[in-house]
């Protein structure tokens, strides 16, 4: 489960005769406090904080990620994974979550909630595709299934430390061009019932100019 989402602000969609004309910018936003992936239709990068920790560290990330969005009709951020609750900084990821998700809001940016099970399901047909390997291998596997999508799939070179984050915001960001109807690449059935579970903003149709 993840949390409930502030409310997100609506897209707004041309009518089906100014569709043609509009080519949608779509983000996706794994979050992370260490290493966040950030990608487009075409495009993938890692954004490092480094040693900066606490407020300035998200002030950092904050920042960063505002730039990246600015010009987003539609941001899929990846939510909460409360089976990882444990985990060291868990309570400072939140709060990024928040920032982030907040910053949004105000801008008045529409974003999507979508769960790590959901992009897995996106990216490989299952949420656990690495179930058949040994239990400590199984993290490790899957993050490489998911990294092998987005390279093998869309071309989206994803290198480096920050590679598997990269990946994850690469499928995020074709899910929500996927859901707009402007998929980049076919995606079978199997994969694409991840999109019933996310949690998408309202859409509006406007008349096309």
């Amino acid at each position: 489960m993840t949390a409930p989402p502030p409310q997100s602000a609506p897209i707004t969609l041309p009518t089906s005769q100014g569709a043609g004309e509009w080519q949608p910018s779509v983000v996706g936003l794994d979050l992370s406090l260490t290493s966040t992936g950030i990608a487009g239709a075409d495009w993938s990068r890692a954004c490092r904080p480094g040693k900066r920790r606490s407020h300035e560290r998200l002030d950092w990330l904050c920042g960063y990620i505002a730039i990246a969005v600015k010009d987003a009709d539609l941001v899929v951020v990846e939510g909460a994974a409360y089976a990882q609750g444990g985990q060291a900084g868990h309570h400072e990821l939140a709060g990024l979550w928040w920032l982030v998700t907040q910053l949004l809001w105000r801008q008045h940016i529409p974003y999507a909630v979508a769960n790590p099970h959901h992009r897995t399901i996106y990216a490989t047909g299952r949420a656990n595709p690495a179930q058949h390997h040994p239990r400590a291998q199984r993290s490790k596997v899957a993050k490489g299934m998911v990294r092998a999508a987005a390279v093998e799939r869309y071309g989206i070179d994803c290198d480096g430390p920050g590679r598997y984050d990269q990946a994850d915001a690469v499928i995020l960001a074709a899910m929500g061009l996927d859901w707009l109807g402007y998929p980049t690449v076919p995606v079978p059935d199997t994969h694409r019932r991840a999109l019933e579970a996310v949690v998408w903003p309202e859409r509006k149709p406007i008349a096309a100019n």
